[in-house]
């Protein structure tokens, strides 16, 4: 359409024409070539990076992130157990959630801004709980990396945190993450390998900021996913990580 044709049509349009013109404007910038979108801002990217320095406990939000074979560098490295050494999680003690964990400059995480080994869990954990520093990939209860992408967290409906993703990517249609198991994601210097959907836990039923328990956030999963959402990773290739870092998913 020339620009005199455009303007001719905006002067005689109705308002129904205008949404339609609209509409198929958007259609023809969002098409799919050879299962891609194209479009000036198609392109898949690094939208959130994440860090749970402490297992179980809100973690934080990252710019950059050196990725090791075991995951985030500082990711989980301190965990609470009990008397019998076997690990409390806030699976069964929510309470942990309540804590926010970072990493300071010396590389030791830090408990709502104290050393970790100053922190009395025994409140949150149980009588028993204690803290132990773990770095081998043990601690993970799947594998090292878990990745989300913006599609599926819309159609979650729910605070994204409550899937404590290492990795969030943004620019991804809806569910296209259920068909990525068994491929490969590259970003900045990174190659990672997915392995499969995560089965969710009780975990996603509480509030990050509040706690509060709301049962039908895992009902929801159950229901719409098959219990499934966001994707176990390993990782193929080390390297640094930062948001705005371009993705693509190959076979």
């Amino acid at each position: 359409m020339r620009t005199g044709d455009c303007q001719e049509f905006v002067h005689k349009a109705t308002v129904t024409d205008v949404a339609n013109f609209m509409n198929l404007m958007y259609s023809i910038q969002h098409l799919r070539v050879g299962g891609k979108r194209m479009g000036m801002n198609s392109a898949m990217r690094i939208a959130e990076l994440w860090r749970y320095p402490v297992k179980s406990m809100g973690g934080e939000r990252l710019q950059v992130a050196e990725v090791r074979e075991t995951g985030i560098v500082g990711d989980r490295v301190v965990q609470v157990v009990n008397a019998a050494g076997r690990t409390v999680s806030s699976r069964t003690k929510p309470k942990l959630l309540g804590y926010h964990a970072t990493l300071g400059v010396d590389g030791e995480p830090l408990v709502d801004g104290k050393p970790w080994r100053e922190i009395d869990v025994r409140d949150a954990a149980g009588s028993d709980a204690r803290f132990v520093r773990h770095d081998g990939v043990e601690r993970f209860d799947v594998l090292p990396l878990l990745v989300a992408t913006d599609g599926a967290l819309v159609a979650f409906g729910y605070d994204g945190r409550r899937l404590r993703p290492n990795i969030v990517i943004g620019g991804v249609k809806g569910l296209d993450e259920r068909s990525w198991e068994g491929k490969t994601l590259r970003a900045g210097e990174v190659v990672i390998g997915i392995q499969d959907l995560r089965e969710r836990c009780i975990m996603t039923t509480f509030d990050p900021d509040t706690l509060v328990q709301d049962v039908d956030v895992l009902l929801k999963i159950r229901r719409e996913f098959g219990g499934l959402l966001a994707l176990n990773c390993n990782v193929v290739k080390p390297g640094r990580l930062k948001v705005s870092d371009e993705v693509t998913v190959s076979s």
